[in-house]
């Protein structure tokens, strides 16, 4: 598994990522064979791993912390997020600050991640961001608090969904060692202004939603549907369902000889110089034995990427 490092952390990361939402939240996920994947991740070279609280109530949390204590030997780099105090995503513009990260909710999951992890913080998140926030003195002293007393090494945030741009004054202010953005082939805006504006700080970049929620791993049909309850029936309502279905078939039109779609979406992402790693869901055996190995085959051909620019899609929140 090839590597790169996070920003100023000075963290040398796998390529690929292991994204925790679905052992934590999604339905049909069993913590046995969620432990099976991490330990196969593990194994094959994969380091950095994505959770967050809200995944389950700190189930993913736990879950990574039990795996990571039975491999003392490896330096695996361990990611959460600090939910908003509403819990509500994503954030709004109207929101105070204070009403959504205060000091003492902060410290509070904090410290309940480090306890289920059962180590300091590697890096540690703001599950939804405002810039208008960006210069406000309690988040900064806060994170400070938390460097200073241990419990972290890192922070960064998670941007809003289809908001790329919603980050650039934070990075401005040189605190923040990453950022997580939604990256895929159909969601390139990152690369207008925000691959550029942490490129210039020296900031991380985590990629989500490589396979835009499983739409890009090319199994989906007409017919898909997912249980109440699971966060994918109203993303995939039948309005977009039909839209995205459509735009996976005009991908696959551009698949060369012996390549899967998967294939395809995980290596535009890592075509990307600013990606320092993208985090996959990965819940079964199967899963993680073909998203690892993707990193090995390097970035796409020039012209195929080219090829691929066209079928950006800009989605607005709500959409």
């Amino acid at each position: 598994m090839k590597q790169r490092v996070l920003g100023k952390t000075g963290f040398r990361v796998s390529e690929i990522g292991h994204g925790l939402w679905g052992i934590g939240s999604w339905s049909g996920s069993d913590d046995e064979a969620s432990r099976a994947a991490l330990r196969q991740s593990i194994r094959g070279s994969c380091n950095f791993f994505d959770s967050a609280f809200v995944y389950g109530n700190g189930r993913s949390d736990r879950l990574i912390g039990e795996v990571a204590r039975e491999f003392p030997g490896h330096s695996l780099v361990l990611a959460s997020k600090i939910p908003p105090a509403d819990f509500k995503w994503p954030s709004s513009p109207k929101n105070k600050l204070h009403d959504v990260f205060p000091r003492a909710h902060v410290l509070e999951y904090a410290a309940k991640i480090r306890s289920a992890f059962g180590r300091p913080i590697d890096l540690l998140q703001f599950h939804v961001w405002e810039d208008i926030w960006a210069r406000e003195a309690e988040w900064q002293d806060t994170v400070a608090e938390l460097k200073a007393s241990g419990t972290i090494k890192a922070f960064g945030i998670s941007i809003n969904r289809w908001q790329p741009e919603n980050a650039l004054a934070a990075i401005e202010t040189g605190l923040i060692e990453s950022v997580q953005v939604i990256y895929n082939v159909f969601d390139q805006a990152p690369e207008d202004k925000l691959f550029p504006a942490c490129r210039a700080r020296n900031v991380g970049v985590i990629a989500r939603v490589p396979l835009d929620e499983g739409s890009l791993g090319g199994k989906m049909t007409a017919e898909t549907r997912f249980p109440p309850g699971d966060w994918r029936a109203g993303y995939f309502n039948p309005a977009n369902l039909a839209e995205t279905l459509k735009r996976v078939e005009a991908l696959k039109a551009e698949l060369p000889e012996g390549m899967s779609l998967p294939e395809m979406a995980l290596r535009f992402i890592l075509s990307e110089p600013a990606v320092t790693t993208l985090i996959a869901g990965m819940r079964a055996p199967g899963h993680v034995q073909e998203n690892l190995a993707v990193s090995e085959k390097g970035p796409l051909p020039a012209d195929l990427l080219s090829r691929l620019r066209p079928h950006r899609w800009d989605r607005k929140p709500g959409n």
